[in-house]
């Protein structure tokens, strides 16, 4: 049996967890904007920036469990007018991509809020087969704090 995903706050995870994960080089690899290691400080920064985003949008990012065991991060943020989901998992829980990325979706498509999402992905990451079986389409390449990325869009009520 396949243990279940959930989502909870980042407040409910030991900063020590996110710190090690976000300082894997495994991890480094496909975020142009993670510089250096993380340490415990880092991480609680990092909470509460999140949290603010809860505070203002009334939604942000998760923590995400399976099995109950910390496996990543990630969640929607408010850029401009745009719903952006982002996903960070730790390398020993890359297989849990597109599980994570559908219970998200089904959240998106039950928001009023969210009449569609926007990914940016590096261009590093070659595989985008998920967003393809979503109907993610293509919207460019966008510029965000000086690094380059891919911009696909996904509107909620064609997410399957």
């Amino acid at each position: 049996m396949t243990p279940d995903i959930m989502f909870t706050r980042l407040t409910e995870v030991d900063p020590v967890e996110i710190a090690q994960h976000m300082s894997d080089p495994r991890v480094a690899e496909h975020m142009p904007l993670l510089t250096g290691a993380w340490d415990v400080g880092t991480a609680k920064a990092f909470v509460t920036a999140k949290e603010a985003c809860w505070a203002r949008d009334g939604l942000g990012h998760w923590a995400f469990l399976s099995g109950g065991a910390y496996v990543g991060w990630g969640g929607f943020q408010k850029e401009a007018e745009e719903w952006d989901f982002g996903l960070v998992l730790r390398p020993d829980a890359f297989g849990l991509g597109a599980r994570v990325l559908r219970k998200a979706m089904d959240f998106a498509k039950a928001d009023a809020r969210i009449p569609y999402v926007t990914f940016l992905l590096p261009p590093s990451r070659k595989n985008l087969r998920a967003l393809d079986r979503l109907g993610a389409l293509s919207a460019g390449t966008v510029d965000y704090d000086g690094a380059a990325f891919l911009k696909y869009r996904l509107d909620t009520a064609d997410a399957d």
